[in-house]
């Protein structure tokens, strides 16, 4: 182990650093963990995006797995990093509720002691992209319009800007949630997840992989509770106010939506969890300079799509990330 990094579960080329947190937890001390895989020697002297930091957030009932993902940005050149969130992933403790959090600015300080572990404390010195997943995109979007001008980049991979029944819908059911949460934050709803998501990624034969940790994500997704849907709600309407990142920002998500109420064989080529095209308006509220790319056959993960729609995503990815100003 070196200087606290020691191996992963995803083995040869990945690392892990486990981040305590001062806020308080429940059940023992809470802690995020940083994982790493860092480019090979020449890639780093020679590749397009050498002086590039990724600092990756899944989303929610998720944590970090992609291996492909990683290899993609060190091909590049880039250092890749990727942080389970406090209550996920590697960072979960027995006792915990897995994923809560009362404010997604709770998030913050995970973010910041992974920047410092990156070497990122501070003045930037390399150029840092972020980039997130659903729930890990609208946190990381949050954080970002909070931090303004930190970041060279942000990179959303179908994030969650926007409730799946709109703005209307949204706005009318706030303040029922929102005194559910004053007085029962952390009370049961209704699973509400049917697994087909899941499902999609099995007959596309991205999940399981050897090291894939089913209790970590799981195929209905965790139980949520009122305090934590009701920090979803107050970043939808924040995004919905209008933010800005202050970088150029990149959103890829599908070119289509399935409704997840019944299995659907095109669930292996749509998003079965958002409303796209609420996330695509939405993006357009996040910055003055966003890229909103709609990739054909992509599901809510573009990068766990099938190969084609997710070579597309890659080489979106890649031209708009190497188009950047240094």
């Amino acid at each position: 182990m070196r200087d606290g990094w020691g191996p992963d579960l995803l083995g040869a080329g990945f690392e892990q650093l486990t981040l305590p947190l001062a806020l308080p937890g429940e059940h023992g001390q809470l802690v995020a963990t940083l994982v790493r895989s860092l480019p090979h020697p020449l890639a780093s002297w020679t590749a397009p995006l050498r002086d590039v930091d990724i600092l990756y957030v899944h989303g929610w009932s998720d944590y970090f797995f992609q291996k492909e993902l990683a290899q993609f940005w060190n091909r590049l050149g880039a250092r890749f990093y990727a942080l389970d969130l406090h209550r996920y992933g590697r960072s979960l403790r027995p006792g915990q509720i897995p994923g809560y959090a009362d404010s997604l600015d709770e998030y913050d300080e995970d973010i910041e002691l992974a920047l410092e572990a990156m070497g990122q404390r501070g003045r930037m010195r390399r150029r840092v992209m972020l980039l997130g997943h659903s729930t890990g995109g609208l946190t990381l979007t949050l954080w970002a319009a909070r931090n303004h001008g930190r970041v060279a980049a942000l990179i959303l991979n179908s994030p969650w800007l926007e409730l799946q029944v709109g703005a209307l819908a949204r706005q009318a059911i706030a303040p029922l949630v929102a005194a559910r949460a004053r007085y029962q934050p952390r009370g049961q709803h209704p699973v509400v997840d049917l697994g087909f998501y899941t499902r999609a990624q099995t007959e596309l034969g991205v999940i399981p992989t050897p090291e894939y940790q089913s209790e970590w994500r799981p195929s209905q997704g965790f139980p949520t509770h009122p305090g934590w849907f009701h920090a979803i709600l107050v970043g939808h309407a924040t995004i919905a106010d209008g933010v800005d990142v202050g970088a150029p920002a990149l959103v890829v998500l599908s070119a289509r939506s399935t409704p997840p109420v019944r299995w659907l064989p095109e669930m292996t080529s749509s998003d079965s969890v958002l409303v796209d095209d609420e996330i695509a308006r939405a993006a357009l509220r996040i910055g003055p300079l966003v890229t909103v790319a709609r990739i054909d056959g992509a599901i809510h993960d573009v990068f766990l799509s099938a190969p084609e729609p997710r070579a597309s995503a890659y080489r979106v990815v890649a031209d708009w990330a190497a188009g950047l100003p240094r």
